[in-house]
């Protein structure tokens, strides 16, 4: 968990971009376990945001103090966190950027909050005029497929288990994108809102999941089609196609793959 009171080490009012590394723990997702104090597997990310003159934190759990303190600088902060190993890595971030936005709110201006190892930012968000026009939407990557696939109905199944209405937001938005949870994000309040809700699904009902799904996914479209779809914007400008590697492309934000 958070420490109760962690500065904010950057001027208050700017936006930031979060990412969580969480490692030495079994990850279904991607069915290995990340090595520790590894930087060179975020370092794609954080050179991304410097390179944008973008404000970045990575909350990890095993990054050492030499590691932190050899990349660390004036735009790239590191906080340590204690993983809640009754929660997965990709479902447990969601509760860190809670409780750190709830002590931060009146610092932040808007948040992204993204993968670590395989999204890159490939133009600043934050002073793009599809951005600053749309101030109270939320923003989020999306996947060239519907969500009535085989993959997502495996993934939900704990959910559609013990969520009441879970089947229903199913039948009806089965047909709609697929939205990705690896780059969410917006101004301070829609976040606040939204995390609060997300976090809150995932300690109600993903806890203790022994599944070989961890559910990100399956919470993520669930919470966003049911309470946000009518501000929610998604794709182009957001991310790029999802596994197409487009590394290149100037007319997105981030990359995803």
């Amino acid at each position: 968990m958070l420490s109760e009171a962690v500065a904010f080490p950057f001027k208050a009012g700017e936006p930031l971009v979060a990412t969580c590394h969480f490692t030495g723990i079994y990850d279904v997702n991607r069915d290995t376990t990340l090595p520790n104090d590894d930087f060179s597997l975020v370092s794609d990310w954080a050179n991304s945001l410097q390179k944008h003159n973008v404000n970045g934190i990575i909350f990890h759990n095993n990054f050492s103090e030499a590691t932190c303190l050899k990349h660390q600088h004036a735009q790239l902060h590191f906080i340590q966190v204690t993983h809640d190993v009754t929660f997965s890595p990709n479902v447990y971030r969601y509760i860190v950027y809670r409780e750190y936005l709830k002590q931060h709110t009146s610092k932040i201006s808007h948040l992204f909050v993204t993968d670590a190892t395989d999204v890159v930012m490939l133009k600043n968000p934050f002073i793009d005029t599809f951005f600053t026009s749309n101030n109270n939407k939320l923003f989020c990557g999306d996947e060239p497929e519907i969500l009535d696939n085989e993959w997502m109905y495996h993934h939900s199944q704990t959910l559609r288990e013990k969520v009441e209405g879970y089947a229903d937001y199913e039948a009806q938005f089965k047909n709609s994108t697929l939205l990705n949870c690896g780059i969410i994000g917006g101004n301070v309040l829609v976040m606040n809102r939204f995390l609060e809700n997300l976090a809150s699904i995932h300690e109600q009902y993903n806890r203790n999941n022994t599944s070989l799904y961890t559910g990100d996914m399956g919470a993520f479209n669930y919470l966003v089609r049911t309470m946000f779809n009518g501000f929610l914007l998604h794709g182009t400008s957001v991310n790029t196609v999802f596994k197409q590697y487009e590394n290149e492309r100037t007319d997105c934000w981030f990359c995803h793959k």
